[in-house]
């Protein structure tokens, strides 16, 4: 199993986004399945949403893209408040990260799993925190 950030999952979406480290996680999610934090179905629909009004998706493309990503073999992983506002917080200032971002590297900390991310800064929090990452 692996964790699979937003950006990771958008690139799937937009050809001229993915690359062969974003391929490399596709098969691995295929292969192994998906954890992603609570935030990560706003930050897709968010995205999604966006590329939208920017006219760089149609409602034909979002449908499709839509049942792609439903297909997927991802597990939601909640998390309660205290949680969030404690343990979260504090590993987002360790890490310099917003709390979504940090959502991912503490998902796959303690889960003990790989990471696909193409954010930088993300990756090199990842590395700080001595979680390994896809690609």
């Amino acid at each position: 199993m692996i964790v699979v950030d937003a950006s990771v999952a958008l690139a799937w979406c937009f050809e001229d986004e993915s690359s062969a480290g974003t391929d490399v996680a596709l098969d691995r999610l295929a292969a192994e399945g998906a954890a992603v934090p609570a935030i990560w179905p706003f930050e897709v629909a968010n995205a999604l949403r966006t590329a939208e009004r920017r006219g760089r998706l149609d409602l034909a493309d979002t449908t499709r893209v839509r049942g792609l990503l439903e297909a997927l073999p991802i597990e939601i992983e909640p998390i309660d408040l205290p949680t969030a506002v404690g343990d979260l917080v504090d590993l987002a200032r360790t890490l310099d990260l917003t709390a979504y971002d940090a959502a991912y590297v503490a998902l796959a900390a303690r889960r003990g799993i790989p990471l696909a991310t193409i954010d930088a800064g993300l990756q090199r929090a990842a590395r700080t925190a001595g979680v390994e990452l896809v690609g």
